[in-house]
């Protein structure tokens, strides 16, 4: 991995390449060639954290000022995940470039969007020890965009179906949902979840997603239209 490469992919020139490079070392890497445990990217994705999220809630905070303090938080959280991350980081080519143990790079490290949203953490703490918070605020920016453009476009958090479910059921008198996964698909770095939303234990909706919380979601979203579509129901 060189510097040059690196710096192409990100865009960027670095004054001080060590912090970037480390930011893709992931921990199977250390362990089978040697080294400590904070020579991995785990420290950098810590402060890297700290970084996406201060940046997300700026512009946040900035371009929807009709959002209250709770819409605020609700929206940075949608917005700060695992998901958009990942998807941030395979438009930065970051799988390519991450440094693995044999025993992670076969089991699909390169495309876990676990590793892929940490390393994007961390190589953006790299970007804000190297170069400031200015410029790490505009390679968020810049690599978020896409997400920060849908999202603005939606004007806010959306709806939590889950809650809706729950509250739905309640006001009706039936026990509170809960969700059983039902089948795994696919490989194990990009598995498809397949949901049931049960309540009390009658089944009452089905949903898939690429993980157990976007399942459950959709499970939700699919109990919760049954419910309201029978005879006589009131809408949530």
């Amino acid at each position: 991995m060189t510097k040059d490469r690196l710096e192409a992919a990100l865009g960027l020139g670095f004054s001080d390449p060590v912090p970037l490079r480390q930011a893709l070392v992931h921990k199977s890497f250390i362990n089978e060639h040697g080294g400590q445990p904070v020579d991995s990217y785990e420290r950098l994705e810590f402060l890297g954290d700290a970084v996406v999220e201060l940046v997300v809630s700026t512009e946040l905070y900035r371009r929807l000022p009709h959002l209250s303090e709770g819409e605020l938080t609700k929206s940075r959280a949608e917005l700060v995940c695992g998901t958009s991350l990942a998807h941030a980081a395979r438009r930065l080519g970051l799988g390519d470039l991450l440094l693995l143990g044999r025993g992670e790079e076969a089991n699909g490290g390169r495309q876990r969007e676990s590793i892929l949203a940490d390393a994007f953490e961390a190589v953006v703490a790299a970007v804000y020890l190297d170069q400031g918070l200015e410029r790490a605020s505009e390679f968020v920016v810049h690599a978020l965009a896409e997400e920060l453009d849908s999202f603005l476009k939606q004007g806010g958090p959306r709806e939590n179906p889950k809650s809706r479910l729950q509250e739905h059921s309640q006001s009706l008198g039936m026990p509170t949902p809960r969700y059983r996964v039902v089948f795994v698909e696919g490989p194990d770095h990009n598995p498809v979840f397949t949901v049931e939303a049960l309540i009390g234990d009658e089944p009452w909706g089905v949903g898939k997603g690429r993980s157990r919380s976007d399942a459950e979601r959709s499970a939700a979203e699919d109990a919760l239209s049954k419910l309201l579509s029978r005879p006589g129901a009131v809408h949530a």
